[in-house]
């Protein structure tokens, strides 16, 4: 496998006139299984010279260098791949930095300065500094390695000292580079219900973009990571891949871009459509951080690096447990009133969840929340709908044994709201043209510190009234329509950046302030799934789509990058077709919750959901803390199966679904993963109604590790919309 990166052609890098004085130094940035390469050349430039597997011989690095191609002339050229390429240069391809400098001149050339490592929690830090020859202007580049999850982290930080501003127009946060015989590209497509939607792609000649443009609910219509195989499409247990993802919550853009010679080079980061971002001196433009993995047996092994990445050093308390919960959205939606509440809190106790969750429609008085018409920006609790206030709430819960939970979306407004009316200079609106309105609201412009200091508030009011309040269900149900600040009217186009920077200034304060309370991202379903914001939430919610059929699909594309402690899944009422043990059993494969009236339970049901919460929680350390193994992908069958083992390979659960098998066709055996094969285990079928005898022909029995690895379990059947979860212990 060819592994010496080349590409462009660009000043002979071996024949400059005069050598740089760190001309050949070597910066390899290191995983247990990961090398990547940087040299520097003599013409004190920086380039990636490989990516790839951990070299065994730290001597090994020096010896790389830049392939040699055949020019038309038949005289041979010498090329290389700068890590951090800016435009104007003499490289022809997409840059990862554009300057137009205070005197107008638009090219930038980066020379390296120095180095230097850090210790990072869990890893080692490089700082590469580099600076421009005939500008005061600095590129320092950061990547931080983590050894034992073989994941990367790397970010850009941009400034200057010239005597007037500088334009921004493209500012990446890395650049990777590929020399392989072919690139395939997965990309995850998606829309309100239907998220994470898996499709791939070989990758030819030209550029592929993935962009959002939708300023605050930016995954919409896709999500901000991918997957890319290596000399052949993405597979779950075997070859190459690279994953990655970027922590960013507003636009981004991910470019790949295949060469005249066939190599790929990767550039991920904030979309710089309608975002010429005006940088003064000796401000810093931090760019957001791109996580990324190389995994070498597939995407399997890929998720399993992102998800312990995530647990140990990005998901808001990833070592800490998650609470089972009731919510009352799918019962009631906004008809409720104190004395129907008090009696879900005590619904929420006889299930056996942890909390009971309030959702939207509990505040605003001149203008009650009575639909999605009104009220949003008003967060006072509705008085003659809850006369005595969130704290008659949190009494009610305390009363019935659970915590209680609350919904907000503290971005957003409704035009019929006293916070507009007395506000309006406080939300992005064109002051020239119709207004548009996306779900009857509009966004705050979260640029504004005041407005920033508003939206704290909501949280800050709520929690110093009540601070037994439990946990923040947080929505954002609009993107950014009528793109326009009135705070910052001179700088329209740093807007959809500084709005977003918003938003952190306030999690951050939330979350210095109260640390340890959990919050829930939520986006009109899973339209906001990043690892910027999952700083500040426990999990995200997937998807309004809680139909157990479609959540197998959508459930197995956000696993690829997210553990299933970040994902929060809920059983519903949707697709009555399908039984409450189906869709209890989809839902268990995440972060467990309910939002469903148990008046529409019969007796066996409810027994069976509350045996079905009393499993889950028992198995909580397998699904929550230990290694997800993806075994049947409902793309490639009519079934799917989904495993997971805890760290010590003591307890482990099967997930099996029958989605819409063919008429008798061939049933495979599940050959399970990540068990000790010298070890017994026994397995059993869980998650049974009342009265009902497993058909499990394994039921009971024992096996080695190795057996259920190579043979595996009979769990699949003809039957439509069914499914079975084994419980899998060692003796």
């Amino acid at each position: 496998m060819k592994r010496v990166l080349s590409i462009l052609s660009a000043t002979a890098i071996a024949t400059a006139a005069f050598a740089h004085p760190e001309a050949g130094k070597i910066i390899r940035i290191s995983t247990d299984n990961t090398d990547l390469i940087l040299k520097v050349g003599d013409n004190g430039r920086l380039y990636q010279t490989y990516l790839g597997p951990k070299l065994l011989n730290a001597d090994d690095a020096a010896g790389l260098g830049w392939a040699q191609y055949a020019a038309s002339d038949g005289s041979v050229s010498k090329r290389g791949w700068e890590a951090y390429s800016t435009s104007g240069n003499e490289d022809f391809f997409e840059p990862a930095l554009g300057v137009t400098h205070a005197d107008g001149n638009p090219t930038t050339y980066l020379y390296y300065v120095d180095s230097s490592e850090t210790p990072a929690e869990g890893g080692v830090q490089t700082n590469i500094r580099l600076r421009d020859d005939k500008y005061p202007f600095d590129v320092t580049l950061h990547y931080v390695a983590y050894p034992k999850e073989n994941v990367i982290k790397t970010w850009s930080e941009i400034k200057h000292q010239e005597k007037k501003p500088v334009t921004l127009s493209s500012f990446a946060s890395a650049m990777l580079y590929f020399n392989e015989m072919s690139y395939y590209l997965t990309e995850f497509s998606s829309d309100w219900a239907k998220e994470a939607q898996m499709s791939s792609q070989q990758l030819q000649f030209g550029k592929k973009v993935i962009d959002t443009k939708l300023g605050s609910r930016a995954a919409m219509h896709t999500h901000p990571f991918f997957e890319i195989g290596l000399n052949g499409p993405v597979k779950e247990n075997s070859g190459e891949v690279l994953m990655g993802t970027l922590g960013w919550t507003g636009n981004f853009r991910f470019t790949f871009e295949v060469d005249n010679v066939g190599n790929l080079r990767v550039i991920p980061g904030i979309n710089p459509y309608a975002s010429n971002y005006e940088l003064k001196a000796d401000e810093v433009f931090t760019t957001p951080e791109f996580i990324f993995t190389l995994s070498y047996d597939g995407s399997g092994q890929g998720s399993r690096n992102l998800h312990d990445w995530a647990r140990k050093y990005s998901l808001k308390d990833g070592d800490g447990s998650r609470l089972t919960l009731l919510n009352n959205w799918e019962n009631t939606a906004f008809d409720f009133d104190q004395d129907i509440l008090a009696e879900l809190m005590k619904e929420a106790k006889h299930l056996g969840v942890d909390m009971f969750l309030l959702d939207d429609g509990w505040f605003g008085n001149k203008y009650p929340r009575k639909d999605d018409h009104a009220g949003l920006g008003d967060w006072e609790v509705t008085h003659d709908k809850l006369p005595g206030g969130i704290a008659a709430l949190v009494k009610s819960a305390n009363d019935a044994d659970v915590k209680f939970g609350i919904w907000i979306e503290p971005e957003m407004v409704n035009p019929k709201s006293e916070l507009y009316e007395k506000h309006p200079d406080w939300v992005i609106e064109q002051p020239n043209r119709d207004t548009y309105y996306y779900r009857n609201q509009l966004v705050l412009d979260m640029s504004n510190p005041k407005v920033q200091d508003y939206v704290f508030d909501v949280v800050d009011n709520i929690l110093t009234e009540n601070p037994e309040v439990a946990y923040f269900k947080w929505d954002c149900n609009s993107p950014i329509t009528n793109i326009y600040s009135p705070y910052n009217k001179d700088k329209q186009g740093q807007l959809y950046i500084d709005h977003v920077r918003g938003i952190y200034n306030v999690l951050k304060r939330i979350k210095a302030k109260y640390p340890d309370v959990p919050m829930m991202l939520c986006s009109g379903g899973g339209a906001r799934c990043d690892y910027e914001a999952l700083k500040y939430f426990t999990e995200f919610w997937c998807s309004d789509n809680t139909d157990p059929v479609e959540r197998v699909y959508i459930q197995w594309g956000f696993s690829q990058f997210f553990p299933a402690k970040a994902m929060a899944a809920h059983v519903t009422s949707w697709n009555k077709n399908t039984s409450v043990k189906f869709r209890t059993d989809v839902a268990s494969m995440c972060k467990l919750g309910f939002d469903i009236g148990l008046k529409e339970l019969n007796a066996d049901e409810l027994a069976y959901c509350q045996q079905a919460i009393a499993n889950w929680k028992h198995l909580e350390p397998a699904i929550m803390d230990g290694e997800q193994y993806r075994l049947v992908s409902p793309y490639e069958s009519n079934h799917a199966a989904v495993e997971y083992v805890d760290k010590s390979k003591n307890m482990g659960v099967l997930f099996a679904y029958n989605l819409s098998p063919r008429y008798k066709e061939k049933l495979q055996r599940v050959k399970l993963q990540g068990l000790d094969p010298s070890k017994k285990y026994r397995v059993t079928e869980i998650n049974l109604m009342p009265g009902t005898k497993s058909k499990f022909a394994q039921n009971n029995k024992i096996f080695s590790g190795d057996y259920l690895m190579k043979v595996g379990l009979d769990v699949f059947s003809f039957a439509h919309n069914t499914s079975m979860v084994v419980e899998i212990s060692a003796q």
